[in-house]
């Protein structure tokens, strides 16, 4: 054992927990909790000691690694993508059971929290003593900063293994993006940000807040090699026009009704053309359900009308894995709980199902 990975792997005990667990409740759950950790360690019990013995196997795991971050405190419209990685992880055990991936287990989430820069000293010291049992320990408290720190030394420790991120709102893609970019560049490779989405995500701030689901993407451009690395597809809820956000941020974008009025294949070739074109090597692929149109996807916080369907942006994906390699994804915005058709279990798993195709698939090329 190296001392690097001795170093990190208290780390990752100190800084992240069971699958599952990353929603901090006592009875709430309880029982959707036992199924995921009966079909992951085959019992209920002790779980944080299987959970442990576990991270012991990361060195010789898969290179497709799940990561929960059960965090929705960057949202703002409705809330309860928080259970996205416990709904989406059982969804995967039973749907596809005999897919591939090392679960590293979930971000610890104090859910008050979004970022460690807006707190003050005296804060982060009680949070430390909540986290860490010590007001002086050396670690982050909330989850956005958590998460980056720990990406930061898995991609140093592992740099051929890459990150599925099971959110949560999308400013939890803005850790996860900018630790894989970031390390990406140390290693010379060129990677593009594949970002599927009703909306742009490219504000700079919400309400005062720099960090937020809708403007993740604004705050990791800067470490792309180059802006147009950003693909935006399926937006279509935005109170600007392609041009304005193209022109200012010099990113690339894919609209809905573009996908549906040019056909998907002339929209595959558009960015395919690009990614030869800009020798792009790798991809990482953000994927924010509400893509989705609402009739496929109506669990969760902004459903939107008039999106891509499932078999369209599997065409999309599969045209963009046979030309660079997938190795870092994540599936945001799937909240259980939220409904706005009134149909509740059908919604619900007419979502969970959705997402666990699309998140099945990026694992399956991630470990290629």
């Amino acid at each position: 054992m190296t001392a690097s990975w001795s170093t990190f792997k208290n780390k990752i005990n100190q800084c992240l927990c069971p699958p599952g667990n990353g929603v901090f409740t006592v009875n709430t759950a309880k029982e959707r909790k036992e199924r995921l950790h009966n079909a992951l360690f085959g019992q209920s019990h002790d779980i944080e000691s299987l959970w442990q013995q576990s991270v012991e196997k990361l060195p010789e795991s898969t290179n497709a690694v799940i990561l929960g971050i059960a965090s929705d405190c960057g949202g703002g419209i409705l809330r309860g993508a928080n259970w996205g990685p416990l709904f989406v992880r059982s969804t995967l055990l039973e749907q596809y059971p005999d897919l591939n991936a090392f679960d590293l287990g979930d971000v610890r989430v104090i859910p008050h929290l979004l970022h460690d820069k807006y707190l003050n000293e005296a804060t982060i010291a009680n949070c430390r003593k909540a986290l860490y049992q010590d007001e002086n320990s050396p670690f982050p408290v909330s989850p956005l900063t958590i998460t980056e720190d720990v990406l930061h030394d898995f991609y140093a420790e592992f740099p051929k293994k890459g990150i599925f991120g099971i959110g949560g709102d999308h400013s939890v893609s803005y850790p996860l993006t900018k630790a894989y970019l970031q390390a990406k560049k140390k290693q010379g490779i060129r990677a593009a940000i594949i970002h599927f989405d009703a909306h742009t995500d490219l504000l700079v701030e919400r309400l005062g807040i720099d960090l937020c689901f809708g403007s993740w993407c604004t705050h990791i451009l800067d470490d792309l090699t180059d802006r147009r690395d950003l693909i935006q597809i399926g937006i279509r809820s935005s109170g600007k026009p392609k041009s304005h956000w193209e022109s200012t941020f010099g990113v690339k974008q894919h609209w809905a009704h573009e996908v549906k009025e040019q056909g998907v294949e002339a929209i595959i070739a558009k960015i395919i053309k690009q990614l030869k074109d800009d020798k792009v090597d790798e991809v990482y692929v953000s994927f924010d359900i509400d893509a989705l149109d609402e009739t496929y996807a109506s669990a969760t916080g902004t459903p939107e009308p008039d999106g891509l369907s499932p078999n369209e942006s599997m065409q999309i994906l599969r045209a963009v894995a046979a030309q660079c390699p997938i190795t870092g994804a994540d599936m945001m915005e799937i909240a259980p709980f939220t409904d706005s058709t009134g149909l509740g279990e059908v919604s619900r798993d007419r979502t969970l199902a959705a997402g666990a195709e699309i998140s099945a698939f990026l694992i399956e090329e991630m470990n290629k």
